[in-house]
């Protein structure tokens, strides 16, 4: 696709000055809005990405970016050395919306997932009696939960792995979508088992979605071995897939909640850790911490992010316009297109190299056209609009995706 000089001069200055740890498409964006963005040359586009979930209430919702206002101008940063006036309300707020007995505030998605990861052994050494320094997590294959070392210790994928050893011990990884996997190790090693993490959805993996009662299946496992559920619902979570978790599709309550991304509706870095009080009151002061975990501007945010979602009922637009587009996608006839999967709007297309062309390039070519999306793994490409996408620009995008992989055949 045609770069800019504009353009060009600021994708130099990321090649010349920042680390070469990502490849993104060539779009150079500087406004967002709802379910749009525009590039620096002033072209629109339907984001299709979301910052991976993270933007589901749209872009620069005016709620959020109105309570990031109010408090910065009143008190940014106080650290947890002492307390302040919205760390408080802001963990009462997330107990009353889901009815977890305590929050433990995070930044980032991985910091959440380390967070979870060491409530798991201590809960596993306090509680349950494991021997020090035998707690073992079990992780599963396909899973992308960050890139702290602790957490690609658990990741079988080469990319995100490589290079990074030594690696963590106390990790173990079984096939994903697999009952049986998990219930022959917890058959052997349940004693020394503290937790299994999964991914309700494998989005990174490329939306890869269990078979329907995989999660109630293992969760029975985990409570008939006294092993903790631990969810990682940061790209799943807060309304994506048609529920506000995407657990609540069968019903299951998982021991450690994680999430991330939408927590903020994308505005800060905000994740968040929930337990109830036998597992989360086993650490205590100087045990785990953050500068930034919880600071005043991050609790006024999450709440208005949180208000946003559930004022204006994503989760159950997301159910339904995500039935729309799977739908919709299925009657597209293209040799490009292997399969469609999802739930809620977190949806991928698996995607058949033909006549040399593959993921990239229907990326490359639904860019042209005005939609923005990224291959995972080379041949899926993940589709996740803003949770505030109406109808109408729903069934516009389809058009766009359609008219650019055609375009191609």
């Amino acid at each position: 696709m045609k770069v800019t000089s504009e353009a060009k001069a600021f994708m130099d200055l990321e090649e010349n000055y920042g680390a070469h740890n990502y490849h993104p498409l060539p779009v150079v964006l500087s406004r967002g809005e709802r379910c749009f963005v525009w590039d620096v040359d002033g072209k629109r586009y339907f984001d299709f990405l979301s910052a991976y979930s993270a933007v589901n209430q749209g872009h620069c919702h005016p709620a959020i970016v109105g309570a990031l206002k109010e408090q910065a101008e009143r008190l940014c940063l106080t650290s947890r050395a002492f307390y302040n006036d919205s760390l408080g309300p802001y963990e009462k707020y997330i107990h009353d919306y889901f009815g977890y007995d305590r929050v433990l505030p995070m930044n980032s998605g991985a910091e959440a997932v380390e967070t979870a990861l060491k409530l798991a052994r201590k809960w596993g050494y306090q509680i349950k009696g494991i021997p020090e320094n035998e707690a073992v997590i079990v992780g599963c294959e396909g899973n992308f939960h960050g890139r702290t070392i602790t957490i690609v210790s658990i990741s079988a994928d080469p990319e995100a792995r490589g290079g990074y050893g030594p690696y963590t011990g106390g990790l173990e990884i079984i096939p994903y979508n697999d009952v049986e996997a998990l219930a022959a190790l917890l058959e052997k090693k349940a004693g020394t088992i503290a937790g299994f993490l999964v991914e309700p959805i494998q989005g990174e993996a490329g939306v890869r979605v269990p078979d329907d009662g995989y999660l109630k299946a293992c969760y029975n496992l985990c409570k008939k071995h006294n092993v903790l559920f631990i969810a990682d619902e940061v790209q799943t979570g807060i309304a994506r897939t048609g529920k506000m978790l995407c657990c609540d599709h069968e019903g299951v309550r998982p021991d450690i909640v994680i999430l991330g991304k939408a927590l903020s509706g994308g505005v800060l870095p905000v994740s968040a850790v929930l337990a109830d009080d036998e597992i989360m009151l086993t650490i205590h002061p100087g045990q785990h911490g953050s500068t930034f975990g919880g600071f005043p501007l991050a609790c006024r945010v999450a709440m208005a992010a949180l208000e946003v979602v559930r004022e204006e009922h994503l989760a159950e637009k997301a159910e339904r316009l995500g039935k729309i587009f799977r739908e919709e996608m299925g009657r597209i006839k293209s040799p490009f297109i292997r399969e469609v999967r999802g739930k809620g709007l977190l949806n991928a297309i698996v995607i058949v190299p033909h006549q040399g062309k593959e993921a990239w390039d229907v990326c490359l070519a639904m860019a042209e056209n005005g939609l923005l999306a990224k291959p995972t793994h080379h041949y899926i490409i993940r589709f996740a609009p803003p949770l505030v996408i109406t109808e109408e620009e729903l069934r516009e995008a389809i058009q766009i995706i359609k008219i650019s992989i055609q375009s191609l055949e």
